[in-house]
């Protein structure tokens, strides 16, 4: 369904719209094992930053006096920055944060993932267009939840991934006049939203994060860093699976060892290397008409090359 904004429709401007909360978006977000420290933190944020009346309610409730510091809170950029290497798992926890963000603050939550063609066709005016018309949407729909006093109605968040695509540093010196003004389109966005304290947040995935322009990463309430899982982590994400076969504690140690970074080049798998490459394999292996073992599962997992690591210069 295409809303028209402009001369543009919302379908022109995103690849799609969710909203939570959502049964399979939750179901998604539970299997992110591993990072349930940053899970958490990430939802009090984007709690924080998609809700600003949530920070006023809870110092009413705990701190009567902490005006200034709630304002401090609140004045936070809506601005949330995921940067990390390929697979480490930025996009999913980033379009199913939603979910947990609705069921935390009680109202709805519309994901707004910003299309990539929102880049253009590199006509003169063309990309700064589109940005403003994507963030004109998001306003108008942020808008409609604000109320005069209390909480809104819901929020919304505007994603953006391969954020680096959109957000290049000015600094560069090679970098396309349609390129710095999209830049500033883009700030001028993130700029509406915190001025006009709607229930709005922005979150950036790249995996560049020295590409960004230092004017976005300096709007930024945080940066979570996302890194390949250490030995706890893919143990977290391969135990229970692994479990369901029939492998023993040692089995899933000997596999949690394999696929860590003892390796020539250095590096462990990643968490999509893990869930969306070696444990389908081991099912791929075996079909269909034999069960999975313990040694051909870690032949299968040391024939898996890791996903290369993304070169951040």
């Amino acid at each position: 369904m295409s809303e028209p904004t402009g001369a543009l429709a919302l379908d022109d401007l995103f690849d799609r719209r969710l909203s939570f909360p959502d049964s399979d978006a939750r179901a998604r977000f539970s299997r992110l094992v591993g990072i349930d420290g940053p899970k958490e933190r990430m939802c009090k944020l984007l709690g924080i930053l998609s809700n600003p009346e949530g920070a006023a309610a809870w110092g009413r409730k705990h701190h009567r006096d902490a005006r200034q510091l709630i304002d401090y809170v609140q004045r936070m950029p809506p601005l949330v920055v995921f940067a990390g290497d390929v697979g480490t798992g930025k996009t999913e926890l980033a379009e199913t944060i939603g979910d947990a963000v609705a069921r935390q603050e009680g109202h709805s939550v519309t994901l707004y993932p910003m299309s990539l063609s929102t880049r253009g066709s590199g006509r003169v005016g063309e990309m700064t267009k589109l940005i403003a018309a994507a963030f004109d949407a998001a306003v108008t729909h942020a808008r409609r939840l604000k109320r005069a006093s209390g909480p809104s109605s819901g929020s919304i968040i505007l994603l953006i991934d391969e954020a680096d695509a959109l957000a290049q540093s000015r600094e560069n010196s090679q970098m396309h006049h349609e390129d710095r003004a999209g830049v500033n389109a883009l700030i001028r966005g993130i700029d509406r939203f915190a001025e006009a304290r709607l229930p709005a947040v922005v979150i950036l995935c790249t995996n560049r994060l020295s590409a960004l322009d230092p004017a976005v990463r300096r709007r930024a309430a945080d940066i979570f860093a996302f890194t390949r899982p250490n030995d706890e982590q893919r143990r977290a994400v391969l135990t229970k699976p692994l479990q369901e076969l029939g492998f023993s504690p040692k089995h899933i140690s000997e596999l949690v060892t394999i696929t860590g970074p003892g390796r020539k080049d250095g590096l462990g798998f990643t968490f999509s290397d893990l869930t969306q490459r070696l444990l389908p394999s081991l099912v791929i292996d075996a079909y269909p008409d034999k069960p999975v073992t313990f040694q051909r599962a870690a032949q299968v997992a040391s024939m898996i090359t890791p996903t290369p690591a993304f070169r951040d210069s």
